[in-house]
């Protein structure tokens, strides 16, 4: 037990220090942009400290409290038979998956039908969340993975891919508690505040990958051949990298709120969402690749009717 409180406060002091060491960098950011536009005009700064100030609100603080204050649950506790979790808990989890649009009507009546019964709502809770709710959450990290691939491969600005990681994951973290109704643990919380910031120095330091160090000599003799080739291979690798790590964090995510940290290792937990990651990044770079030139020409389409690929996408699935 002791030993249990000293690593979740271990935790707690690297969170917090990730956080105030992000806080920094982001004001550091902010007042270096702000610097060079009051050379414009003071009012330009102005406006830009406002705005900077609504969007780190808006991408940033908001999804984190809505996060932070989220009640706290784990799937694996309904398979517990000897679980101490009250049949309150039971029943405040099932208003919640109610409220679900996506989940099947059946699915619905088969919780309202066992919310008298503690052993059949835990039963029923299992089902839903490992047949539908699981699978709504590998479609939100595939999309925000995807978010991030074209994002980060059209961007050429280390700091800029920073911070969309950072603001990306964070929306992902932030969906995926709303579709499940429950948040991980402070201590689980922790260690995803410190994986999405490493996440988003290596993004921030894949902007001075070289290609060159990646493919044979060979290959680059052959593509050396082919105009501009070279500056597009590297900025895909370096979407195709970060949205692998997305989707680590996504999967990580998932496994904290599907499952009971006491019975399942870190190490199993890092070693099956790195396989899933791996296993979900084809499919990511297909959809991708294929939005990419959307998303491109879409910066040009204004007033133009929305692209509905994704969400069809994301139907037949």
């Amino acid at each position: 037990m002791k030993k249990e409180k000293t690593a979740r406060k271990f935790w707690y002091a690297i969170a917090i220090g990730v956080v105030i060491l992000f806080l920094l960098i982001l004001i550091s950011s902010v007042l270096s942009v702000g610097e060079r536009l009051s050379k414009i005009h003071a009012y330009i700064a102005y406006a830009f400290y406002g705005i900077a100030f609504i969007l780190t609100y808006l991408l940033i603080i908001r999804p984190v409290h809505i996060v932070l204050f989220s009640p706290s649950f784990s799937v694996e506790t309904t398979l517990d038979k000897t679980s101490r979790r009250g049949f309150r808990i039971y029943k405040k989890v099932a208003k919640r998956l109610l409220e679900q649009e996506d989940i099947p009507e059946a699915s619905k009546e088969s919780i309202r039908k066992a919310m008298d019964n503690k052993d059949e709502l835990r039963e029923v809770l299992n089902h839903t969340y490992n047949h539908y709710i699981k699978k709504r959450i590998n479609r939100i990290v595939k999309n925000h993975a995807k978010t991030v691939m074209i994002s980060t491969a059209i961007s050429q600005n280390g700091r800029l891919d920073f911070f969309t990681v950072i603001v990306v994951n964070l929306r992902m973290i932030k969906e995926i508690v709303l579709v499940c109704g429950f948040r991980p643990s402070y201590k689980n919380l922790a260690k995803l505040t410190i994986n999405v910031f490493t996440t988003a120095l290596i993004a921030e330091g894949l902007e001075n990958i070289d290609i060159q160090d990646i493919l044979p000599q060979s290959t680059m003799n052959t593509l050396g051949e082919i105009p501009l080739i070279k500056p597009v291979l590297s900025s895909v690798t370096q979407g195709i990298s970060n949205a692998l790590l997305t989707l680590r964090i996504g999967i990580v995510t998932r496994k904290y709120l599907f499952s009971d940290a006491q019975e399942i290792t870190k190490e199993t937990i890092r070693r099956g969402a790195l396989i899933e990651a791996a296993k979900l990044l084809p499919g990511v770079i297909a959809e991708g690749i294929i939005l990419f030139p959307k998303k491109l020409f879409g910066l040009f389409n204004f007033g133009g009717k929305k692209d509905k690929t994704s969400d069809e996408n994301i139907d037949k699935e």
